[in-house]
């Protein structure tokens, strides 16, 4: 891409976004992604409309961001991009979440995990399937839960203090 319009908008979104000007950043990410839309770059214009949705989720815009980022799985998914089709899945989650339309947030939650172990994201994978883990303890479905947490945990490749902790407390009581 030879415009430097759109990259530059992401530059001024992230700046915004860091310095907690936040409506400034869903107006940046807005204009970043209409800019690569025109580009014909799709990828990086699906991937502006979920930093524009996980922005307008931290203003509890939780409607607008599920308008904006559902879709754009299927952009990545066609492109063979399983990591970002998983990150969008989670956003999508996220949004769902919000709205407590818990039942479909769980679904979300658990294509990105496969799209994520697709990607081989173990990382990624575990921070969604220990969300999905909460979701399951709020329906108190706690086998699921815990079922949830175990398979996070596994795929964790450098896991944290934490993670070590909650993984073998995981595994005791199973």
């Amino acid at each position: 891409m030879n415009d430097p319009a759109p990259q530059s908008s992401v530059e001024l979104a992230q700046r915004r976004y860091r310095e907690g000007d936040l409506a400034g950043a869903v107006e940046a990410f807005q204009q970043a992604s209409q800019a690569y839309a025109a580009a014909g770059e799709a990828l990086m214009a699906a991937e502006m409309r979920n930093n524009q949705a996980v922005t307008l989720l931290r203003l509890k815009k939780a409607e607008e961001a599920l308008a904006l980022v559902q879709g754009t799985e299927r952009i990545f998914a066609e492109a063979g991009d399983a990591r970002r089709e998983g990150m969008a899945l989670a956003n999508t989650a996220s949004a769902l979440e919000s709205l407590r339309r818990t039942g479909e947030a769980i679904e979300a939650y658990r294509r990105s995990a496969e799209a994520l172990e697709r990607a081989d994201e173990g990382d990624l994978r575990g921070e969604v399937m220990q969300l999905l883990s909460m979701l399951y303890l709020r329906r108190l479905k706690f086998y699921d839960a815990v079922l949830a947490l175990q398979s996070g945990l596994a795929g964790v490749k450098n896991p944290t203090a934490r993670q070590r902790c909650m993984k073998k407390i995981v595994y005791f009581h199973l």
